[in-house]
């Protein structure tokens, strides 16, 4: 039984990253009181240009993630021009932004279908990787699921122990007031949505040049949307958003061992349950209104021009 745990619990590191990585910058933007909807294409042109930059210069995940980083941050300058310079809806634009993703990352992509790459192998830490069972699950990862953990640490840390944090809250909260004060709310807002296409970007990336080293379209299939939902999960915390992501990581890894753990249900079934476990969850979060008052950014989704 033990044998049959390990790879599944380290199987689950690696899944959840890409939700990682997308959740934290979608949470960091919806603090400011921004809803940016976008994430499935946003990952999408992450995903494509990564891969072409790995393959194209030879340099694999070194040239892929920041390549990911840039077109996701890219793309979401589009929704930001949209969404808070026109104050525009800003649903309708991440709706939009979507859209433009799987169909440009499709495109571009066409030319990608039959390359493959090498992948990232992983990176045992001495002595840690050795501890029975938590070793191999926790310490004998590949960089990148190491570097999501990087990241969840200094989100949560800019957060909740910096003035930047803060003024991140006190914008989503009240940009009138912040505005008031002298500061730049849209500057702001406009940082943040760059540094959550960039996240985005990279959980994109990940997917094409670590996690499944081939280019497919729509590979990300619906992770964007995933993390959307995540953020409302953890209601606005990365630590919970973090044990979020390991939960559908989790739940995404088991269809592939079902059959072996003597789970005998259909294929289809299994496929869907990460979908039908966001559903539930969604259910169960929106039940108790008072958490999410509490914790929801008071201007979230509402245009502001100064």
């Amino acid at each position: 039984m033990i044998e049959q745990l390990i790879p599944i619990l380290a199987g689950t590191l690696a899944a959840a990253t890409p939700l990682i990585f997308a959740g934290l910058g979608e949470l960091v933007v919806e603090r400011t009181g921004v809803m940016n909807l976008g994430v499935e294409g946003m990952m999408l042109v992450g995903a494509i240009a990564g891969f072409a930059a790995a393959a194209e210069t030879g340099y694999g995940v070194a040239a892929g993630l920041p390549a990911g980083a840039l077109a996701g941050a890219a793309t979401a300058m589009i929704f930001a021009f949209f969404a808070l310079s026109l104050a525009a809806n800003q649903a309708a634009c991440g709706l939009a932004l979507t859209i433009f993703g799987i169909g440009l990352s499709a495109f571009i992509g066409q030319n990608y279908i039959s390359y493959s790459l090498p992948g990232l192998k992983p990176l045992p830490i001495p002595l840690l990787a050795d501890i029975p069972l938590l070793g191999p699950v926790l310490f004998a990862q590949d960089a990148v699921v190491y570097l999501s953990l990087a990241a969840y640490a200094a989100v949560a840390w800019t957060l909740t122990k910096t003035r930047l944090g803060l003024l991140l809250k006190a914008i989503g909260e009240s940009p009138e007031s912040a505005h008031a004060i002298g500061y730049p709310v849209i500057l702001i807002r406009f940082g943040a949505v760059a540094f959550g296409g960039a996240m985005a970007g990279i959980g994109g990336a990940y997917l094409s040049t670590v996690y499944t080293p081939l280019w497919v379209q729509n590979m990300s299939a619906g992770r964007g949307w995933i993390a959307v939902a995540l953020v409302v999960f953890a209601t606005w915390k990365p630590t919970r958003l973090l044990f979020g992501a390991y939960l559908f990581g989790f739940v995404t890894i088991l269809q592939f061992h079902a059959q072996g753990l003597g789970i005998m249900l259909p294929v289809q079934f299994l496929a869907a349950l990460p979908y039908l476990a966001t559903i539930v969850v969604l259910v169960v979060i929106s039940r108790d209104r008072r958490v999410l008052q509490n914790n929801l950014p008071a201007s979230l989704g509402k245009p502001f021009l100064p």
